[in-house]
């Protein structure tokens, strides 16, 4: 059983700051706020849904910060990937929410692992994927597909989706990086909304952890876009690492 709701209310409250922070800065806030709720006792597919409830309204910021960028690109192909996403975002929902509980449990130490992974080869990714897209050999023909599995991806769990999206539109031939940001920003409110939805119909929400968290990743994340500009990017990047790989550790651990 969870322990009293004022009892963890801080730790609830510090982990989903701090994961706000790190999503504005570098991404990552997942190996926070997931791990956070699992120990105060929310069962994990539970504390997987209220987590990405605690992530999305961050996701509405970003968008709106690309409005310039998602002007400029045509309505019909804005309009047919969100689709996509959306799509992919409910059926990976659906997926997480006939998981058995105890299959999530022992594949969740796998997730972060392979997120954890995903974040620290991002800087890589993206180069070769620049490369690729610069040399011609961009995969237009897969990007929809692509986009499709990633959204899934990201309605069963939300680790290192942007880095996937980011990926996916360069490796597909978007040599601006501002307009696949844009699109990333985009189209994963779509799918952590829609997926969202699902969670909150199948009632696989924890509101009261969840609203508290949705609460402090969103002033954790103003204020981590103000610090932004100050922090060394390369420090935070190695202090997720860390964090994401003592989750990991942890969540195998406890699963042995």
């Amino acid at each position: 059983m969870p322990l009293d709701f004022w009892t963890h209310a801080p730790l609830l409250a510090g982990a989903a700051f701090a994961a706000g922070v790190l999503n504005a800065i570098a991404g990552g806030g997942s190996f926070l706020t997931l791990p956070a709720l699992v120990f105060v006792g929310i069962p994990p597919i539970m504390a997987n849904a209220t987590s990405a409830l605690a992530a999305s309204p961050g996701y509405l910021g970003s968008t709106l910060g690309f409005r310039d960028e998602l002007r400029q690109l045509p309505l019909a192909r804005l309009k047919h990937e969100m689709v996509i996403c959306a799509i992919g975002g409910v059926v990976g929902a659906l997926l997480l929410l006939v998981t058995p509980a105890k299959v999530f449990s022992g594949i969740v130490p796998w997730l972060l692992l392979f997120a954890t992974l995903l974040f620290a080869a991002g800087p890589t990714l993206a180069k070769r994927a620049k490369a690729a897209s610069q040399t011609g050999q961009g995969l237009d023909k897969w990007r929809e597909p692509g986009l499709l599995l990633t959204s899934i991806y990201g309605g069963y769990f939300n680790g290192g989706l942007g880095i996937l999206l980011m990926a996916l539109y360069a490796v597909t031939g978007e040599s601006r990086i501002h307009t696949a940001n844009a699109l990333k920003n985009l189209n994963s409110l779509v799918l952590s909304w829609l997926s969202v939805a699902a969670f909150i119909v199948a009632g696989a929400i924890a509101w009261r952890e969840g609203v508290l968290m949705m609460v402090a990743a969103t002033v954790g994340g103003f204020l981590g876009a103000r610090w932004a500009k100050r922090l060394p990017v390369t420090w935070v990047r190695i202090g997720v690492i860390v964090t994401g790989l003592v989750m990991s550790v942890v969540f195998f651990a406890r699963h042995v």
